[in-house]
């Protein structure tokens, strides 16, 4: 009798949250899902889009509950493992990414021959900017004195970064062209290890995104000097942005939903509402706070705008720098 009720529950649950959707896009929906949806995550488990993922996913069994989002991690390569996974998968809107900056910087490097151009984009979730950072008992009190130091010791204050041509590579590239200053880069295999080496003495700095120091800055291991960001962040009230300090500087990530090339129009329709519903649900926006990830909700044509800007920006500091792969 449980069982039979708690079926009935969860059935009568399904229908309310159907009920609430546009009738334009029930009456397209047809029979999608009609089994579950692999979420692919072209990173480690544990990390940002990681946890971005198993969150939206969680949100989505309210939103969309029909079928379960299956999240499967495929790290490696600057993300282009798990991004060439699924442009290249069968466009039914069963196998989907979350997609992140990197697809917009790799292929300028000569790494891949993926393009952005290579899959539809169906909402942006989250965009963070990058943030200089470094160990509490630093010299440094603000980002000037960071700055001075910097060009008086040109080449000799090590910037740890994700990897070479990440997108955190590329932001404190673009403040040494800002800034006329210049870095001694040392690459890692992503953000965490990076920050890890920071608190170890490993490198002087970081660049990147203020959800990835947050835990230490907290605890007062670490103090972020400046976030290259249009406007301070929640959270960051007391760090300036560059653009207060005269330096014309805003660069960061994104991460987004995103679906192969060809996908049916009424399945993204599909997809765009429940990315929608989900942006907005207290699963996410609380795990977004939780990590001091920026809430970022876009609809499609804002994103792809996004990602066709991102890419001509990018493309021009590959080229400027003479970063290869």
């Amino acid at each position: 009798m449980t069982t039979h009720l708690n079926r009935r529950q969860a059935l009568l649950g399904a229908a309310a949250a159907l009920s609430a959707w546009p009738a334009s896009v029930l009456a397209q929906a047809g029979s999608y899902p009609s089994r579950p949806i692999e979420l692919l995550v072209p990173a480690g488990a544990g990390g940002g889009t990681d946890v971005l993922a198993r969150a939206f996913a969680e949100a989505a069994r309210k939103h969309l509950p029909q079928q379960p989002f299956t999240v499967v991690n495929r790290p490696g390569a600057s993300g282009m493992i798990g991004h060439g996974e699924m442009i290249n998968a069968k466009p039914d809107g069963y196998k989907l990414a979350v997609v992140f900056a990197e697809i917009v910087i790799v292929p300028h490097l000569g790494l891949s021959k993926l393009s952005h151009e290579d899959f539809t984009p169906i909402a942006r979730l989250n965009a963070d900017p990058a943030a200089v950072t470094v160990r509490a008992d630093a010299p440094w009190a603000t980002i000037e004195d960071f700055l001075a130091a910097s060009r008086a010791k040109p080449g000799e204050i090590k910037m740890g970064n994700s990897g070479n041509g990440s997108i955190w590579h590329l932001a404190h590239a673009a403040l040494e062209q800002k800034t006329g200053v210049r870095y001694n880069p040392i690459p890692f295999g992503g953000a965490a290890p990076a920050v890890l080496a920071l608190m170890g003495g490993h490198v002087d700095a970081v660049a990147v995104s203020p959800g990835e120091v947050a835990t230490h800055v907290a605890s007062g291991k670490l103090k972020t000097l400046a976030v290259m960001a249009d406007k301070r962040l929640k959270g960051f009230d007391s760090v300036p942005t560059l653009k207060e300090r005269g330096i014309d500087l805003s660069i960061g990530t994104w991460r987004g939903l995103a679906a192969p090339k060809g996908t049916p129009a009424e399945v993204l329709a599909v997809l765009a509402e429940c990315a929608r519903r989900c942006a907005e649900d207290a699963t996410v926006r609380d795990t977004l706070d939780r990590l001091s990830m920026g809430q970022a909700y876009a609809d499609a044509e804002t994103f792809r705008a996004q990602m066709q800007r991102d890419n001509a920006l990018f493309k021009a500091l590959v080229t400027q720098l003479g970063i290869k792969g």
